[in-house]
């Protein structure tokens, strides 16, 4: 999985650089990580689902963990519609070797999330 959406990543960069459109890049770079993260936790979340309890979701654990995550790894997408200006921390984080914390940020807000809703 994680292959293959490196080598589509890589197509659409090639794309990017004969179209100028750079959307299509952005958009994958941070959600494609959420997903890993989903996918990730999926196996655990799938057996909790088969428990004879309530649902429940942990509001503290999105909230301070997951949205954070997510403003991070959705940074690359808001800073091209957005100026930077408004965007806290934007200019740091973008300014830094930002790929690593962006994917990092991906997966563990994609993991939060379903991590959140429990059985």
């Amino acid at each position: 999985m994680i292959f293959l959406g490196a080598k589509y990543q890589i197509h659409l960069e090639e794309e990017a650089s004969l179209t100028y459109e750079l959307t299509p890049v952005l958009l994958f770079a941070s959600v494609f990580p959420i997903v890993i993260g989903v996918l990730l936790r999926l196996p655990k979340w799938l057996i909790e689902i088969n428990e004879n309890k309530s649902w429940t979701f942990d509001w503290m654990k999105l909230v301070v963990i997951g949205l954070p995550a997510l403003y991070i790894a959705l940074l690359p997408v808001l800073s091209a519609n957005i100026p930077m200006a408004y965007l806290l921390f934007a200019e740091e984080i973008m300014f830094m070797n930002y790929t690593i914390l962006i994917t990092t940020a991906g997966i563990v807000f994609g993991y939060v999330l379903l991590d959140s809703l429990k059985k």
